[in-house]
C-alpha cells in the first residue's frame, strides 16, 4: 500500500467534533536502551534528547496542535511512576499544562496504566474519548498528528477501538506490526487483521515487501469504557486488581497514588499483549480500526534513533555538546561536559556523561540493554541513578567520594526546603557557595551566608531551606560509617515522602 494513496476524510458528523477527548499519556519507562543518558530514576522520557524540551514536554506540548483541530480537556491524565513523580509534574507543569498524576506504586507496564486512568475517568462519570500516547515519543509533524487524531476519534467515538499505524520505510526488527485489511467506512481507516509481535529479520522483511503490514506505533484511540470492557473480557485478573488499587488510592498533595497491595499483585502486560492481539476476531460495536500516521514518528527507542532523527553534516555526524569531528563519517557524538575527539571514526556512538561513557558501534545499539543488565546484577549505581540527582527541592550531584566520606554539590531552588530529618551513621559540614541558607540544627535556627558553614553531628536533627530568591548552591561533605541514601530518617517532609 502507497501511503500517497491514503486521504485522512473525517467523518463529518457534528457530534463527534464536539465530543472532548481526554489526553492519557503513559510515563512509566525503565530507561534501559538510552543508557547511560537514560537511568532507571531518570529515564528517556524525562531527558531533552532532541532538543531543549524533553520528550515528556514535548508530548504535552503536542496537545495544542491536536487542540486546534478538536476540544481538548482540560486536565492531561499522567500515569508514572513513585521514583519519578516530582519531575514529571514539574516539568508538565513548566509548559502550562494541568495534569492528573496517578501513581504507579510499582511498575506493571502500560495495560494496568491505561486501565488506572480509565477507572478514574469513569469514577469522574466521563466515557471520553481517550488519546493514549506514550511519553517517550517523537512526533515531527505535530498539523499532521492532530489532523490524524481527529480521523482516529471519529471513530472511536461510535465504540472502534483505533490504533495509529506508522507505513514501514525498513524491515525493523525493533518494532512490532499490524496487518491491515480493507477499509474501514470512508473515514480514511482500515480494518485490522492481526497484531503482530517483534518479528526476525527475514519475516520482517517478508512484512514489508508484501505491503500489508505496518509498524504499531503504540497510540491508540478509544473510550474509556471499551477499554474497561476489553481488559474484563481478555484480561480479568488486571481488571480485577487494578480496581482494588483504585478503590484504595489515597489523594496525596498534586497525585493519586494507588493501592501499593492491590496493585503490586496485579500481572505486569503490555496494552498489546494483554488485548490488542487478540482482537483480529474481535467483534467489537465498531471493530478494529488503524488509521495511518505520517508525521515523522519515531519511538526514540535507541542511539541510531536519535542520530536518524538529529540534523547531520555532510559526512552523517551528529554532535551534540563538545565535540570534534576529524574525518569522522556516520558518528554520533553526545557530550554532557567533557571534549570527545572522533577521529577517522564510522558508524560510531559515543555517549558521555559525568560517570559512565558509552562506545558502540551503530549496527549493535539494541544490546545497549545488556549492559544494563550486568550493571544491576553487580550491583552497578550507574543502571540506576545519574551523579546528578533530582528532588523536588533541587538537586544533588555526587562529585567524589570514598571509604568514609563523600562530597556532594547541592543547589536548592528557592522558597523550597528539605525534610527535617536526621541519620544514624553519617555527619555533615555545609559550606555555601552562592545564596543564603537557613539552617535548622536541633533547636536552633540560624542563616548563613556566601563562604559561611556550619556543621551537622550525627544523630542531630536538622533542615536546610533556601529563603531566597535565587538558587541557593552549597557544598556538602559527609563522614561516617555509611554514606547511603536510606540513612534518612524524616520527621517533617513538605513533599510527602515518609
Amino acid at each position: 500500500m502507497n501511503p500517497s494513496a491514503f486521504s485522512l476524510h473525517r467523518v463529518a458528523e457534528q457530534t463527534h467534533a464536539q465530543i472532548p477527548l481526554q489526553a492519557v499519556i503513559l510515563a512509566g519507562g525503565s530507561g534501559t536502551r538510552l543508557w547511560p543518558l537514560s537511568r532507571e530514576h531518570f529515564p528517556k522520557q524525562l531527558i531533552d534528547l532532541l532538543g531543549d524540551e524533553s520528550l515528556l514536554q514535548s508530548t504535552a506540548r503536542r496537545l495544542d496542535a491536536l487542540q486546534a483541530a478538536r476540544p481538548v480537556a482540560d486536565e492531561v491524565f499522567v500515569v508514572c511512576g513513585e521514583e519519578h513523580r516530582f519531575t514529571t509534574a514539574e516539568q508538565l507543569r513548566s509548559v502550562g499544562r494541568k495534569c492528573r498524576i496517578i501513581l504507579e506504586p510499582v511498575g506493571r507496564s502500560t495495560a494496568p496504566a491505561l486501565t488506572s486512568a480509565a477507572l478514574a475517568l469513569a469514577a469522574g462519570g466521563s466515557d471520553a474519548v481517550m488519546v493514549v500516547m506514550p511519553a517517550d515519543h517523537a512526533i515531527l509533524d505535530e498539523t499532521a498528528f492532530a489532523e490524524t487524531v481527529a480521523v482516529a476519534a471519529d471513530y472511536a467515538a461510535e465504540g472502534a477501538v483505533v490504533t495509529m499505524g506508522i507505513v514501514p520505510t525498513r524491515a525493523d526488527t525493533g518494532y512490532g506490526y499490524i496487518k491491515v485489511g480493507a477499509k474501514a467506512g470512508e473515514g480514511g481507516g482500515y480494518r485490522l487483521e492481526r497484531f503482530v509481535e517483534k518479528p526476525a529479520k527475514s519475516l520482517a522483511e517478508t512484512y514489508v515487501q508484501s505491503g500489508e503490514f505496518w509498524w504499531n506505533s503504540g497510540i491508540f484511540v478509544l473510550r474509556a469504557s471499551v477499554w474497561l470492557n476489553l481488559i474484563e473480557q481478555f484480561r480479568p485478573l488486571i481488571a480485577d486488581t487494578a480496581r482494588r488499587a483504585f478503590a484504595t488510592a489515597k489523594s496525596d498533595r498534586d497525585f493519586l497514588r494507588l493501592g501499593e497491595a492491590e496493585f503490586t499483585a496485579c500481572p505486569s502486560e503490555s496494552i498489546d499483549f494483554a488485548v490488542m492481539e487478540h482482537l483480529g476476531d474481535l467483534g467489537t460495536p465498531a471493530g478494529v480500526v488503524v488509521v495511518p500516521l505520517s508525521a515523522g514518528w519515531s519511538d526514540v527507542g535507541s542511539w541510531d534513533a536519535i542520530w536518524d532523527l538529529l540534523p547531520k553534516d555532510a559526512s552523517g555526524n551528529v554532535a551534540r555538546g563538545r565535540v570534534m569531528f576529524d574525518d569522522a563519517v556516520n558518528t554520533f557524538a553526545h557530550s554532557e561536559g567533557r571534549l570527545i575527539a572522533c577521529v577517522g571514526t564510522q558508524d560510531l556512538v559515543v555517549v558521555e556523561t559525568p560517570d559512565a561513557i558509552l562506545v558502540a558501534k551503530t549496527s549493535e545499539v539494541q544490546r545497549v540493554k545488556n549492559v544494563v543488565s550486568r550493571l544491576k546484577a553487580d550491583n552497578g549505581s550507574e543502571a540506576q541513578y545519574h551523579r546528578k540527582v533530582h528532588r523536588p527541592w533541587g538537586y544533588y550531584d555526587s562529585i567524589d567520594s570514598d571509604h568514609g566520606f563523600q562530597v556532594k554539590r547541592i543547589v536548592v531552588n528557592p522558597g523550597a526546603r528539605l525534610s527535617l530529618q536526621m541519620h544514624h551513621h553519617r555527619a555533615e559540614h555545609w559550606i555555601v557557595v552562592s545564596g543564603t541558607a537557613l539552617v535548622t540544627r536541633g533547636d536552633e535556627s540560624f542563616l548563613l551566608s556566601e563562604n559561611e558553614s556550619t556543621y551537622i553531628p550525627l544523630g542531630q536533627k536538622h533542615r536546610l531551606e533556601n529563603p531566597g530568591k535565587v538558587p541557593l548552591s552549597m557544598i556538602e561533605v559527609q563522614s561516617g560509617s555509611y554514606l547511603g541514601e536510606d540513612d534518612i530518617v524524616r520527621f517533617d517532609d513538605a513533599y510527602g515522602r515518609g
